[in-house]
């Protein structure tokens, strides 16, 4: 969950803030029950199954559906990879550090990590790097917002304009998306956790759903706090950019840092965890069983699937393409995207699980009234936001 609240979802968050004030922040909190069902379905499966989100695919709707789910996960792997390691370079980009140089660094440091140390050992090093995205609960704090404002706004949603609708699927899809679902049924099942984690593992997840939007939202309360008193431009085109914005909230000197610190933290986490998507997927869904667990020499396909997405998302990153719009481009197609992800989720959820875990009764209405409702909203937004 600390991975859902990475450099797309922080650009994505400062953009709907500079342009829109706080009039997209009721959605942040909105989100919050709808991630908590997607993850808490993934967390169901996995432990009462024992099998990941590609696999289970596979078994149950056959070889050629499991293809379009793949190439529907490497589309917002690839996407979210590119997005996290630019918003890294453009942090370097602060210190006077090259694109290339951050990358070049980045990669080997990643790979180094992951070639050296079992999942255990990777994803607490992973955790201990995300804690650092709460330094945007301080500078939300420190911007100290006008409440008056905040609510008048809250009550204000122009549906009818398409840069609204535009960044509305963008916040939708930077919040639920594919890569998180097929992660956290993975995970769990790489991690040998069996259906008495249950418990705790909702606690779990219900925390990190909370924890990952209110991180969200204030980023938005602190950019629009920022660009409102301040007269900077409302729309951002670059990293640095935006750390000016955090900068006049809390000086230059440590606004710097601390925009720094909170987006490498989530994009950090996301660059790890999105690789890890990506090659624990295709080997489920090609009967290939591989994880950090393996030794690199035992795993190679896993490996050089993990190592392949790092460098061409590097020599993307490298290349200049423009990050802030690229981030919620890809945020848009994660919205248009949620038909599948959520469809396939739900099928799994109603023909897998079994006895209690079973997705029955009234939660299970309520399950599919609101994954209807999310994918329908995704689906519109986006394609009113991009031909409006």
């Amino acid at each position: 969950m600390l991975a859902d609240t990475e450099a797309g979802s922080v650009i994505t968050a400062a953009q709907s803030g500079a342009q829109w004030g706080y009039r997209l922040l009721l959605l942040q909190f909105v989100l919050i029950p709808v991630l908590y069902m997607t993850q808490e379905l993934a967390v169901r499966l996995a432990l009462s199954t024992g099998k990941g989100y590609g696999e289970l695919i596979r078994q149950h709707f056959g070889r050629s559906l499991a293809i379009v789910s793949i190439v529907t996960l490497v589309i917002s792997c690839f996407g979210a990879l590119v997005t996290q390691m630019g918003g890294l370079a453009g942090v370097g980009q602060i210190f006077g550090v090259q694109p290339w140089q951050t990358i070049t660094v980045l990669i080997a440091m990643i790979l180094t990590m992951v070639a050296t140390g079992a999942y255990r050992s990777v994803e607490r090093m992973v955790i201990a790097l995300g804690l650092f995205e709460l330094v945007f609960l301080v500078i939300a704090w420190r911007a100290k917002p006008d409440l008056g404002e905040v609510f008048r706004q809250l009550r204000e949603m122009p549906l009818g304009d398409r840069d609204y609708l535009y960044l509305m699927a963008a916040n939708l899809g930077t919040s639920i998306m594919p890569w998180s679902i097929f992660y956290q049924q993975s995970a769990l099942v790489d991690k040998r956790l069996e259906i008495r984690h249950l418990r705790v593992a909702r606690i779990d997840t219900l925390f990190g759903a909370i924890l990952c939007q209110v991180i969200t939202a204030a980023v938005l309360i602190a950019a629009a706090a920022a660009f409102r008193s301040r007269y900077l431009p409302a729309q951002l085109e670059s990293v640095p950019q935006i750390a000016e914005a955090f900068a006049a909230v809390l000086g230059a000197r440590w606004g710097h840092v601390a925009f720094a610190i909170g987006l490498s933290g989530g994009a950090l986490v996301a660059t790890v965890v999105v690789c890890l998507t990506a090659a624990w997927a295709i080997g489920e869904a090609t009967g290939k069983h591989h994880s950090l667990e393996h030794h690199p020499l035992e795993a190679p396909w896993f490996y050089a699937t993990f190592a392949l997405m790092l460098v061409l998302g590097g020599a993307l990153v490298a290349s200049g393409i423009n990050l802030v719009q690229l981030s919620i481009a890809m945020g848009v197609v994660n919205a248009l995207l949620l038909p599948v992800a959520l469809g396939f989720l739900y099928r799994l959820a109603r023909s897998e699980l079994a006895g209690s875990l079973r997705l029955a009764g009234a939660y299970r209405i309520a399950v599919a009234s609101v994954f209807a409702l999310t994918a329908a909203v995704g689906v519109y937004a986006g394609v009113a936001g991009m031909l409006g």
